[in-house]
């Protein structure tokens, strides 16, 4: 079987208790579950620690723990290949907001 371009699937990936179905290239679907997973159990963290806060706050404190280590491995490596995929996931989920 031929696998070109076109080689895409559609995923529903839950973040912080809602479903977001991504249309994703196949070899990307692992990638994703596990930021998708991390993402869950930073939120679960936080939701432990500080029970008078929302899940807004949540979800802000873990995308700024994890872009702060994005920023810290810059030092370290060549992150564009990494900022390339966060930006077409952020796409992504532009995409579906305005959806909705």
């Amino acid at each position: 079987m031929f696998m070109g371009m076109d080689d895409k699937l559609t995923i529903r990936v839950n973040v912080a208790d809602r479903y977001y179905p991504l249309k994703i290239g196949r070899k990307d679907e692992e990638k994703i579950r596990k930021a998708a997973k991390l993402i869950n159990e930073k939120i679960l963290q936080y939701k432990q620690r500080y029970s008078d806060k929302d899940i807004q706050d949540f979800l802000a404190m873990a995308a700024l723990q994890y872009v702060v280590k994005i920023i810290n491995s810059e030092h370290q490596s060549d992150v564009s290949p990494i900022m390339e995929e966060l930006n077409e996931l952020n796409q992504e989920m532009k995409e579906y907001l305005e959806k909705e």
